[in-house]
């Protein structure tokens, strides 16, 4: 008799996280010790301690309530260089945790809303967080920066992607990411012509609400010629057959779909029990650890208990991720060798 998949099981297992945000994930805690220290150098701070705004256990989070939350309280925590340093430690130090050998973690690089950092500042803040960590703990991370679909237009997403450019090989890929009810996302057209051109991956959000923001919106993602989709929740069947045919990368987050109600059903009718059959690889993701409180190795996890997927279907899901990393062939071959070593350490 098989073993069963168990929650050892999932957190030992060398996974890859690739559509993890970076704000989206950092941890109540952290969030709260970042609010005490604020609150502790001026007791006339108002932003509320995120753990009232967020209890310890609360992971249903409706879209509108989740942006809110950004909007109200963690873009008025995490803007300085100080906090934007510690959280990301804060983020990459969970991950690690969990088991996450390879993780391309996403950002929108933003200025400051007081003019105390620019964008390149955040940027660079964030990088050397990532520089520090990896070099004492073994875990590769990549960035992907975002364009903010609701607010940032052609000038602004082509300034993104050249910062993207300019910081390779660390950050290796653009994304198109916010609110999924706003904003035209066919002004960005340009600037993933010239992530293409450069060697970056690109990512998108997909599919996210029915119906989307416009009416040829997922014509138009797909005209950008992504690598990989995101959420893929709510898509027509002809659309469907293509992204097939081109065997595109799905990123796929069981938690925040389910616990923000983005379709009508539970766990048991995700969309992930469809795409697994199909040919493209699935990438099971967090999403926004933070937020619902479920780290990688739980979506394995939940996988295995709503899909009946045994310990060799885990590993193979795995493995098929690996294929659609933005790292390149070496990080790969990394992957595979972690993967091949903890395999041999089971016992159907």
């Amino acid at each position: 008799m098989t073993q069963p998949v168990t929650a050892s099981f999932t957190k030992f297992l060398p996974k890859v996280e690739l559509h993890a945000h970076l704000s989206g994930s950092i941890s109540r805690q952290c969030l709260h010790e970042i609010w005490a220290r604020k609150k502790a150098q001026d007791a006339r701070f108002a932003v509320e301690d995120p753990l009232v705004i967020m209890p310890l256990g609360k992971v249903d989070y409706s879209l509108p309530t989740f942006f809110n939350v950004f909007t109200k309280s963690i873009y008025h925590l995490v803007n300085d260089l100080e906090s934007i340093s510690y959280a990301t430690t804060s983020v990459l130090r969970d991950f690690h945790a969990d088991g996450v050998t390879y993780l391309e973690l996403r950002t929108i690089p933003r200025n400051s809303p007081t003019a105390s950092f620019t964008k390149e500042e955040y940027l660079a803040t964030v990088l050397r967080a990532i520089a520090s960590f990896t070099s004492a703990h073994d875990i590769s991370v990549r960035l992907i920066l975002s364009l903010d679909r609701e607010k940032m237009g052609p000038a602004e997403a082509d300034a993104i992607v050249s910062l993207a450019i300019a910081n390779k090989p660390v950050v290796v890929g653009v994304d198109v990411a916010g609110n999924p009810t706003k904003g035209d996302i066919s002004v960005f057209g340009a600037a993933f012509a010239k992530a293409k051109a450069n060697g970056l991956g690109v990512t998108v959000h997909f599919g996210e609400v029915d119906p989307p923001a416009r009416e040829d919106e997922l014509d138009t993602l797909l005209g950008f010629n992504p690598d990989r989709l995101g959420h893929v929740i709510h898509v027509p069947g002809d659309v469907k057959r293509e992204i097939v045919r081109r065997r595109l990368g799905l990123e796929l987050c069981i938690s925040c779909n389910v616990h923000a109600k983005m379709f009508d059903g539970g766990f048991f009718d995700h969309h992930f029990g469809e795409w697994r059959l199909e040919e493209c690889p699935v990438v099971l993701c967090t999403d926004d650890m933070g937020f619902f409180c479920s780290p990688v190795s739980n979506e394995y996890l939940l996988a295995a208990q709503h899909f009946e997927l045994s310990r060799a279907d885990i590993v193979r899901i795995c493995r098929k991720a690996v294929g659609v990393i933005f790292g390149g062939e070496e990080e790969k071959k990394r992957l595979h060798r972690l993967l091949d070593e903890f395999e041999a350490t089971y016992t159907e």
